[in-house]
């Protein structure tokens, strides 16, 4: 009787138990996923059909590459642009203003503008895009 005493390599690895396994758990997470899923319930708030009557005062400041201010395109200066703000928002209190720098323009006029309106508590957007498009 002849023993094999030579220790060979694999020359190949049976891979259909591993992909029998993937598989089973492919259907169990897809089962749990789907059962977990139905399961929600959202309620979305409903749009109203009534058009909003509100108009509010929108005070447009650009602030331009120079440095310069443009109130609604009227040029203005630091000072006017304040007192023509707290005119506007003793006339109405939920008026607001839209910051527009040019991209050319440095931030720091930009925050300047900012922080006016923070100081005078109004209400305020950056625009990011061109305005009227």
């Amino acid at each position: 009787m002849q023993v094999q005493d030579e220790t060979k390599p694999y020359d190949s690895i049976n891979v259909t138990p591993m992909l029998d396994l993937a598989y089973v758990l492919l259907v169990v997470f897809i089962l749990m996923t789907t059962a977990s899923v139905q399961g929600l319930h959202i309620s979305m708030p409903k749009p109203s059909n009534k058009p909003s009557t509100e108009k509010h005062d929108l005070k447009v400041v650009q602030v331009m590459p120079g440095g310069a201010l443009l109130l609604n395109g009227v040029p203005v200066t630091a000072t006017q642009l304040e007192s023509e703000l707290v005119q506007a928002k003793q006339r109405d209190p939920k008026m607001s203003v839209a910051i527009k720098g040019d991209a050319r323009s440095q931030y720091a006029q930009v925050v300047t503008v900012i922080d006016l309106c923070n100081k005078l508590e109004v209400s305020m957007g950056l625009v990011t895009a061109k305005i009227g498009t």
